[in-house]
């Protein structure tokens, strides 16, 4: 409507299609993008003078260009949205897979609808069913509790810490003789110490599954995030590093679990492009799903994976500069961080000596325009009514009801070193068009407002 109204305004002729998709693809990046970066100019000059707002955004949009425009185009020129065929040759989520399983360090990808559907086909990769118990963490995202339960699983939570990730520890004293799975987070941009973790999950013949929705982009050491456990899945939602709206990845290099996962995002069959990327067929036909990803996702995926690495440096230039500026005051606790390098630096996290101060903390750099908050895109599932009663798609759901679900208690006991991180720590988010001005009166500003407070 907007490209039509001003085509009425200026008597300018309708669109073409080219036109009319350009503009709806680069509504972010040009006219918006643009005015954010005036915004964003202007508080930088102004510096503590009198900022009116900082704006981090959200990340793959900030970056949409004619790159993203033109695979969209050549997708609806095709006349092939479907992956698998029509009029043209569609090859855009192919490539994509090809693109970010050689990106990632696996040796295979699979293009699902959504970092949910990723999980539902890693869980069904490692072929986690009833009577077994998936560690989760006690904070994270419904998808990781309900990708176990969907799979007739019982999930059990263990504790995060300052990380604000799995607590090694605990993962390793919630392991029993059912565990089969446990589902390393790596939530708000930070990584979870992969090491211990990996090292306790060989011992006791633990599979993992990380979960890098929060924190595409960031690595361990020397690995790309999700390629350090057995698979890995990704989210591509407005809110992640990059994205297409909506849409998701697995990643492994294990075949039958590339191939368990591939069946059951396409109704439980497979195509011969997933054979000949795995070799010999491992399964036969069982139920599945449909998580297919159309071509125009794979399109918009394509164009934002040749940026990511740009994204994540323009990120973590500005965390660094964030983290570097107050990392001297006097007691601070920042987050710790298992590798300073990988994080991806959506945002800087420290921790304040309890909920009233933190409560305090937030408010009076709120006060000041920095956005500042609780821990929050995430979850803290014990203690939600609906899972302490653990509620499913039918009251009969046969592994809450067996005898081994009926003794599993969630609430708040299950995860009371996880409710005091949530209530001290204090979130500022970074955003990857951040100037100097900004890092440097968000600094100031945490710095005024810790000193005064603690």
């Amino acid at each position: 409507m907007a490209t039509q109204n001003a085509s009425e305004r200026t008597g300018a002729r309708m669109p073409t299609r080219r036109q009319f998709l350009g503009a709806g693809c680069m509504a972010l990046s040009g006219a918006a993008l643009g005015l954010q970066s005036q915004r964003l100019g202007a508080q930088s000059s102004s510096a503590a003078a009198g900022i009116s707002r900082i704006d981090p955004g959200f990340i793959g949009p900030q970056f949409f260009d004619e790159r993203e425009e033109q695979a969209l185009l050549e997708v609806m020129e095709s006349g092939s949205p479907f992956r698998y065929w029509g009029p043209g040759k569609p090859t855009k989520v192919l490539n994509f897979e090809e693109n970010f399983a050689k990106h990632m360090g696996t040796r295979f990808a699979l293009g699902v609808t959504s970092g949910t559907a990723a999980l539902d086909c890693a869980v069904t990769g490692l072929g986690i069913g009833p009577g077994d118990e998936v560690i989760v963490p006690a904070y994270t995202w419904w998808s990781d509790y309900t990708a176990v339960v969907h799979a007739g699983a019982l999930p059990v939570f263990a504790d995060i810490d300052s990380t604000l990730n799995l607590d090694p520890k605990d993962f390793e004293r919630k392991i029993t003789s059912r565990t089969k799975a446990v589902i390393a987070v790596h939530l708000l941009g930070g990584l979870c110490d992969m090491d211990p973790i990996m090292e306790i999950a060989r011992k006791h013949k633990v599979a993992v599954l990380e979960d890098c929705a929060q924190c595409v982009g960031g690595s361990f050491g020397k690995r790309k995030l999700g390629s350090i456990g057995d698979v890995g899945i990704y989210s591509f939602q407005i809110n992640k590093t990059m994205t297409s709206g909506e849409g998701g990845a697995v990643v492994t290099s294990d075949p039958r679990i590339y191939q368990r996962a591939a069946r059951f995002h396409d109704m439980g069959t497979i195509r011969g492009l997933f054979l000949d990327r795995s070799g010999p067929d491992l399964e036969k036909t069982f139920a599945g799903e449909n998580f297919r990803m159309s071509e125009l996702t794979g399109a918009v995926l394509g164009a934002q994976l040749s940026k990511l690495d740009t994204m994540v440096a323009h990120l973590r230039a500005n965390g660094r500069a964030i983290y570097d500026g107050i990392k001297d005051l006097p007691d601070i606790r920042l987050r710790h961080r298992p590798d300073p390098e990988g994080d991806i630096g959506y945002g800087v996290f420290f921790e304040m000596k309890d909920k009233t101060m933190r409560d305090r903390c937030i408010r009076q750099l709120r006060e000041k325009k920095v956005p500042a908050g609780t821990l929050s895109g995430s979850v803290l599932l014990p203690v939600q009514e609906s899972v302490i009663n653990k509620r499913a798609r039918h009251p009969d759901w046969p592994s809450f009801n067996s005898p081994h679900g009926r003794q599993i208690k969630y609430g708040p006991d299950c995860c009371r070193q996880t409710l005091g991180v949530y209530d001290r720590f204090v979130g500022v988010r970074v955003g990857p068009k951040y100037t100097q001005r900004i890092n440097d009166y968000i600094v100031d500003s945490i710095r005024e407002v810790y000193k005064s407070i603690v």
